[in-house]
């Protein structure tokens, strides 16, 4: 989900939809310590989807490195290289890229398969 804003709003809706998605599923969930994280709405949904909280250390931004990892590809493999005319290209841009990167960008960090391979070989 993309946003004009970043607020409770969106992690609630990211959230849901993620559990509803997903049923009876009950994985990890890793964040930084953003104030959407630590909230009483975020930490109730969460707990009552049965999903266990992991939160990076303070100080400790390695503690997120997969994500910070991505959001850098991100910039220097597609937005940096686009301009968005409407919020709407935005939104259209970052979800193709993110089914590029999971679905078609092979990683020498995971056997040089993708994401989505990587991870269905665990399965």
């Amino acid at each position: 989900m993309v946003s004009k804003t970043n607020n409770n709003s969106l992690v609630m809706k990211t959230i849901k939809a993620a559990i509803e998605a997903n049923p009876g599923v009950t994985p990890i969930l890793h964040s930084d310590r953003g104030f959407q994280y630590t909230s009483k709405e975020y930490v109730h949904e969460v707990s009552k989807a049965g999903i266990t909280r992991s939160m990076s250390r303070v100080g400790r931004c390695i503690d997120n490195a997969p994500m910070e990892s991505f959001w850098s590809h991100f910039k220097d493999e597609y937005y940096y290289d686009h301009t968005f005319i409407t919020y709407e290209e935005l939104v259209v841009g970052v979800d193709s890229y993110i089914n590029y990167y999971n679905n078609d960008r092979y990683q020498w960090n995971l056997k040089s398969l993708t994401p989505v391979e990587y991870r269905n070989q665990a399965v």
